[in-house]
């Protein structure tokens, strides 16, 4: 070896402890910085050569700075992290639902609905008395109010999670693109075992990080720019240097249509709901003809049943004029030139959802759904806090507010009904109803009527009295029978519309009161000289068309009172009119019937859950353990899943984060090793000064 070989075995040594050094700086510098992973040199002995005693080594050369990075713990890490975002997602906005729904003390929605029915009862006590009256209409005000107010709370966290949401996919449509772009620059930029591209690689796994916050992600690393990105569903949203958008958009309708030739219509649907609708025609036919089909909240995984039969419910498919009602949506087809066909099927989401997106095809719903077991769909997105904004918007948040308007619902037409056959304090000279219709030729039981209540009408009857107003007492001559719909037939919602209630009233009435319709609505003005009133409907019918009724609306946001019994406590029905005509003050039947519906059990069902034989009482309570359960139980899988994405993120800072007492006895290693090169350079320096000497 010559003294030249010796100068070039100290100067590469002298590099490679000055790129260690550098390498180890850059550690200490980078202790704080979020992502970075520990950097280190690989050192590699030089080619040696063959000399005499034998092969003489070449010195060292720094081959590569590779960085300490797990993989394995990574994905792991991604997955719990996700899971982890979505709980704590949705456990953050559960507990904003849990204060609304706090009846730990006495001014809840439970306290007032049962001062409501305490309320009743003292006026059944004292049926005449106007304090009692008041005192009742003041109550009954507070209690709609409490509803009315967690109905508008529940509406916007609704609103609030939708632009959650946006902003969310804004986020992740802008990392999506972000991963693709430094895919591009570490393809040009990586050369693996020569050149690592380290930072760039540690700025890609911070970006994945980032969205695996927002949403599940599998990452498949091929090495430098080869990354793909996918949803745990296997939707790409990073292919190497290719990126695929995410939308948020809605409501819409998709269809799958299977015949020959195909249905060219389109499904339609009015109204609004938090579940995800499929449907499925069982059997060919014309739209409203012989059509019909099956319904599912899971993607088609489970349909809804018939209670008698245990089969799947099957709905005849229907034009405009004959709306199909499911739950809150009525749904129709429009008219296509091709029949339905067996097989075909519809899909209806009444609210935004998010969507993949990929050139040349249809954007793709990948909104997080839930089985009807309670799983989730593991087609679609079920990580982050995406689908913990999601699950929370439609899971839970649609599940209480549903509940909140069955609650509404039944607690208005129970009392209703009851109140509509009852009787003030004095008679009436003219009323009108409180729910329109859409068309006065429609029958009023049909899903397309307008009426709110449709469905509670029955076939039956009902009895109108007439009095002097003059003296109050019964009219003279008068014949107080049923109401006619002609030859003495009864009233069928299924065939009666609007104007044969308005032609039956005339018909049977007519000397005494006179009924037509105005804005859709049915309107009585008592003859002259006379005053009505109301009793024995087994319809229900005045009731849904809102006559002689305490509470309108049909839901917790609608829920009020009606503006003539807070105008006038007189028209509050406290009692009832007899078989011979007769409205007694001291009567007290309708307000004993309506304080008696505090145990009254009662079916309240909704899409989530049937409600079988509980009161008005016992169903607001299992809300209220609703949103408890369902808040315990975020919080856990927040806590279980956060320990897991911990404990892997401890792993990985044990195998990449920077420690600087190591980095700290590195340093003094690699300078200690610097100096000896430094040392050796010197050597050599010496002994070809001592050889260049020998010469002079």
């Amino acid at each position: 070896m010559t003294l030249n070989s010796l100068l070039s075995v100290g100067k590469d040594a002298l590099f490679a402890s000055q790129s260690a050094i550098q390498t180890t700086g850059n550690n200490i510098a980078n202790v704080n910085t979020p992502g970075y992973s520990r950097q280190a040199v690989r050192f590699e002995a030089k080619t040696p050569i063959d000399w005499k005693p034998g092969q003489m080594g070449t010195g060292v050369k720094a081959a590569e700075v590779f960085r300490y990075f797990n993989t394995f713990i990574e994905q792991e890490y991604h997955d719990h992290f996700a899971t982890e975002q979505r709980w704590k997602a949705q456990h953050q906005m559960l507990q904003s639902v849990e204060s609304l729904f706090n009846e730990s003390n006495s001014k809840g929605i439970n306290a007032a609905l049962s001062q409501f029915f305490t309320d009743w009862q003292q006026l059944a006590q004292r049926p005449d008395d106007k304090a009692t009256r008041e005192a009742l209409l003041a109550h009954t005000q507070s209690l709609t109010s409490l509803i009315n107010s967690t109905a508008d709370s529940m509406n916007q966290l609704e609103h609030q999670m939708d632009e959650y949401i946006r902003q969310d996919v804004d986020k992740a449509n802008k990392l999506i693109k972000d991963i693709a772009e430094l895919n591009r620059s570490i393809q040009v930029h990586d050369i693996p075992g020569s050149n690592n591209a380290n930072t760039l690689l540690d700025q890609r796994n911070q970006m994945v990080r980032e969205l695996a916050a927002i949403m599940d992600v599998d990452v498949i690393d091929r090495g430098s720019g080869e990354f793909v990105v996918n949803t745990k569903a296997g939707h790409t949203l990073v292919d190497g240097e290719e990126s695929f958008e995410l939308k948020f958009e809605g409501p819409k309708t998709s269809a799958v249509v299977k015949g020959v030739p195909p249905f060219d219509g389109e499904i339609v649907f009015e109204g609004s709901s938090a579940r995800e609708y499929t449907l499925e025609i069982v059997s060919g036919g014309a739209v409203g003809g012989g059509a019909t089909f099956k319904v599912s909240y899971d993607g088609g995984r489970t349909w809804l049943t018939d209670e008698t039969t245990g089969l799947p419910k099957e709905f005849q498919a229907n034009a405009q004029t004959g709306k199909v009602h499911v739950d809150g949506l009525d749904i129709y087809f429009n008219a296509g030139a091709n029949d339905l066909a067996a097989g075909d099927e519809f899909t209806i989401v009444p609210k935004s959802g998010l969507y993949w997106v990929r050139p040349t095809t249809e954007p793709l719903n990948i909104t997080p759904m839930a089985f009807a077991e309670g799983g989730d769909n593991p087609r679609r997105l079920v990580g982050g806090t995406l689908a913990g904004y999601f699950s929370f918007r439609d899971a839970n948040l649609g599940k209480y507010q549903e509940k909140l308007d069955a609650f509404s619902r039944e607690l208005a037409w129970q009392v209703n009904y009851l109140h509509s056959q009852g009787a003030g304090l004095g008679h009436l000279d003219y009323t009108r109803g409180g729910d329109s219709v859409n068309d006065p030729a429609l029958a009023l039981g049909d899903a397309s009527s307008g009426l709110s209540y449709f469905d509670k009408l029955k076939s039956g009857n009902l009895t109108m009295y007439f009095f002097d107003s003059a003296t109050g007492e019964l009219a003279s001559g008068a014949s107080f029978g049923p109401l006619d719909f002609g030859g003495g037939a009864n009233f069928d919602p299924s065939v009666h519309t609007l104007d044969d209630v308005v032609n039956a009233i005339n018909t049977s009435w007519g000397g005494y009161v006179t009924a037509s319709i105005a804005d859709n609505q049915l309107v009585l003005d008592a003859a002259d000289g006379y005053q009505f009133g109301f009793a024995d409907d087994s319809t229900g019918l005045l009731a849904a068309l809102g006559i002689n009724t305490y509470f309108q609306g049909d839901s917790a946001v609608t829920l009020g009172m009606r503006p003539e019994v807070l105008a006038d406590v007189s028209r509050i029905n406290a009692g009832r009119i007899n078989g011979g005509g007769e409205a007694n003050v001291g009567d007290n039947d309708t307000a004993t019937a309506i304080s008696g519906l505090a145990t009254k059990k009662l079916d309240i069902p909704t899409s989530y859950e049937q409600g079988r034989n509980q009161s008005l009482s016992e169903y607001f309570n299992t809300i209220s353990a609703n949103v408890g359960s369902d808040t315990a139980q975020a919080k856990f899988g927040s806590d279980f899943y956060g320990t897991l994405a911990d404990d892997l993120s401890a792993r990985q800072d044990s195998v990449a984060g920077v420690n600087l007492d190591e980095e700290m006895s590195s340093l003094v290693k690699f300078q200690h090793s610097y100096k000896a090169a430094a040392k050796l350079v010197t050597t050599a320096d010496e002994m070809l000064q001592v050889l260049l000497g020998l010469k002079q």
